[in-house]
């Protein structure tokens, strides 16, 4: 009967000691349970924080609104962040003869990661861990393009209007205007200085009035490593081509980018962008994202 009662009050004591260390949600009325496991993972407290956070900040603002309206129309940030990391190919093609990019790729939204791998040679690879910018191929031709700024830049294709959920983004609500006989809110995405790579960029989105849905991008690459003395490379303007709807968020089926012209209206058409074989990865190992061991480390 000894034996009984201490193991109940041992039981007990544990008990109390887990629940005061589990961590809290942001509603403070349910709890993680944290299980081990090898695949990236993330709580849900995290995705409920992140979500609460950014709906409380974008809907102070009339341009917020906006673009909170739009999450929402293209399925919801916390449906973009709970789904786990994003797979695609997106094939990048120049019409003017420079070089193209196509790679499949996977994403980690939660912490900005990414491995491209090369449609040509599977085993030509190049990522950014989160920290540093690696690349892996016996080709040194095999990617012909400044793999750090390219590795993450896919996702600003793609991931609008989610991908301005982060802080240091700036919204600015312009005038309406029309665009193919649709009406279209305007909002205007700057950055903080120290927002990543290349914060002088901006982009300029037009959210249909009736749906809420994304239908252009217009911006400029102000990268430093390719304009060294500052300033930026022309305005372009990018248009969504169809829908890929998977695991209840609508993306761009692709895009047609031009050369903005006068009147911000399209002009030469000079990028075609296909955006396929689209899904969304629930088991990948913690350590996919990481450098491989024989990769090269870039500056």
């Amino acid at each position: 009967m000894k034996l009984f009662y201490k193991l109940s009050f041992l039981i007990v004591l544990t008990v109390i000691v887990s629940c005061k260390e589990t961590p809290k949600s942001v509603n403070e009325t349910a709890k993680d349970v944290v299980v081990e496991s090898d695949f990236i993972a993330i709580p849900d407290s995290w995705v409920n924080s992140r979500v609460e956070k950014t709906k409380e900040r974008l809907n102070a603002s009339e341009a917020g609104k906006v673009i909170w309206n739009a999450m929402e129309a293209h399925g919801g940030l916390d449906t973009w962040y709970a789904n786990g990391p994003i797979t695609f190919r997106f094939n990048y093609q120049p019409l003017d003869g420079k070089t193209a990019r196509d790679s499949y790729q996977t994403v980690d939204k939660w912490s900005n990661r990414a491995v491209h791998t090369s449609t040509a040679d599977s085993s030509a690879k190049f990522g950014w861990t989160g920290e540093q910018a690696w690349v892996m191929a016996k080709d040194s031709t095999a990617f012909a393009y400044d793999t750090k700024f390219w590795a993450l830049t896919p996702l600003w294709f793609v991931g609008h209007p989610f991908v301005l959920s982060g802080e240091g983004v700036n919204l600015e609500l312009l005038e309406p205007t029309t665009f193919k006989e649709h009406d279209y809110n305007v909002v205007k995405v700057t950055f903080d200085a120290e927002t990543g790579d290349a914060p002088d960029d901006y982009y300029i989105l037009y959210v249909n009035k009736e749906t809420s849905k994304l239908a252009v991008m217009r911006y400029i690459v102000s990268y430093p490593e390719y304009f060294k003395d500052g300033g930026h490379a022309p305005e372009k303007f990018t248009e969504f081509i169809g829908e890929h709807v998977v695991d209840g968020i609508t993306m761009p089926g692709g895009f047609k980018t031009y050369w903005t012209i006068k009147d911000d209206q399209p002009g030469d058409y000079i990028t075609k962008i296909d955006f396929t074989d689209v899904s969304f990865e629930k088991e990948l190992p913690k350590g996919f994202f990481d450098a491989p061991a024989d990769a090269k480390i870039l500056n």
